[in-house]
């Protein structure tokens, strides 16, 4: 049977790249974004397959009634893909109380909206798979993406813990984290107001999202191919890192914390009650 996904964030990038690689593989997608105009593009090249409509993951009213809208009509939603994002770029001194919650509601509170929406379908079926964009920013995090981070970090725990509630009940979670990809992330980005005394350590981050926009190696055609390939698995991984710079700083980082735990383990194992 043809699976029915729901993804948000579909006019572009990764939704966009997923959207064509279910549609290619039979699938039907209900693509929803905040400004439907961009998704004419998908509906017109795959009628009957895609699906446009409006969806601010910001407002869980809207969220609790598309996905109502979705079920009645087509019965299920099969594969829920979290994509929707931006990302922000300032010192964590630098960043306002309303950039960091503005950030935390599309990449986190959004993301939990659509969990809480379609789990109760997916839990009646034991069926389902639930796709969360993160990024490598969800495990490691460079100066200048402390809110970013801050975020995917937030999802990700959130994630590891959904997985283990749901998979006895046949409901599937894959993490993704990309590294560097041609999407339109760093043309999709807001920054926080300067201080002087961040521009060695900040500012390298500034001039890397500014003109890194269009150069970077990571083609989202391949992700998405990727991502339908380990959902397709029976032993779908709770995390998936995705190009080679992500592959390598996440497992340089990990080997980084050993060795920091390593040096400081008498020290930490020597807290313990007397008694």
């Amino acid at each position: 049977m043809n699976k029915v996904w729901l993804i948000t964030g579909a006019g572009s990038g990764f939704g966009q790249a997923i959207t064509q690689a279910a549609v290619a593989a039979g699938d039907v997608v209900i693509a929803t974004a905040r400004r439907v105009a961009t998704l004419n593009d998908l509906v017109t090249a795959h009628p009957g397959q895609v699906e446009a409509l409006p969806l601010d993951v910001t407002d869980t009213a809207a969220i609790e009634a598309t996905v109502r809208d979705v079920v009645d009509r087509h019965g299920r939603i099969d594969v829920l893909v979290n994509n929707a994002g931006r990302s922000h770029v300032g010192a964590a001194e630098e960043t306002t109380d309303a950039e960091l919650r503005s950030l935390f509601e599309v990449h986190v509170f959004g993301p939990a909206s659509l969990i809480r929406a379609v789990l109760p379908h997916m839990r009646d079926r034991r069926s389902g798979a639930i796709v969360q964009l993160s990024s490598m920013g969800g495990q490691m995090s460079f100066a200048g993406f402390s809110a970013y981070s801050a975020t995917k970090f937030a999802l990700e725990g959130m994630s590891e813990a959904l997985a283990e509630e749901v998979r006895p009940l046949g409901v599937k979670v894959l993490v993704v984290e990309p590294g560097a990809f041609r999407t339109a992330l760093f043309g999709n980005i807001s920054a926080s107001a300067q201080i002087s005394d961040y521009a060695d350590t900040v500012g390298p981050t500034r001039r890397m999202v500014e003109t890194g926009h269009g150069t970077q190696p990571g083609d989202p055609a391949k992700a998405a191919a990727a991502i339908l390939t380990a959902l397709e698995t029976d032993e779908t991984p709770l995390r998936l890192p995705l190009g080679d710079d992500a592959v390598d700083a996440i497992l340089g980082h990990h080997d980084t914390v050993r060795a920091e735990i390593s040096a400081w383990e008498k020290v930490a194992r020597d807290t313990r009650h007397a008694d």
